[in-house]
């Protein structure tokens, strides 16, 4: 079987989100996470094409958590998946700081895959 190469490899690493509409707030876990966006699962209905942002917050193995990291996002794909929604959603353009938080994430899900733990590694890696 051919392995597709993404433009950004995906980190298989569940954090808690937040999506910031302007009919409220929703809340979810991400399945995955990239440079380009990620994979969340969520109770509610967010429709494909929704223009909003997404708050990061990074969970640790002490129960400690990361600052969160607001991006602005749109939703890419939806479906369900038993009793709740997974969707999609694609980064919109960030400003610099914001691309530097996101990197400063992404290194640390990257840290954590370089040290071998088979759970940490990119939902990419897992399929080689």
């Amino acid at each position: 079987m051919a392995v597709i190469d993404r433009e950004h490899p995906r980190y298989a690493h569940e954090a808690a989100i937040t999506f910031h509409l302007e009919q409220g707030t929703f809340e979810g876990r991400t399945s995955n996470l990239s440079r380009g966006g990620l994979c969340a699962n969520l109770a509610d209905l967010v429709p494909v094409g929704t223009d909003c942002d997404v708050s990061i917050v990074l969970v640790f193995e002490d129960d400690m958590q990361s600052e969160p990291l607001r991006l602005p996002c749109r939703i890419a794909w939806s479906t369900m998946v038993d009793d709740a929604h997974q969707i999609g959603i694609a980064f919109r353009p960030l400003d610099a700081k914001q691309a530097e938080y996101l990197a400063l994430f992404l290194r640390y899900l990257d840290d954590r895959r370089t040290e071998k733990r088979p759970r940490d590694l990119s939902v990419d890696d897992r399929f080689r």
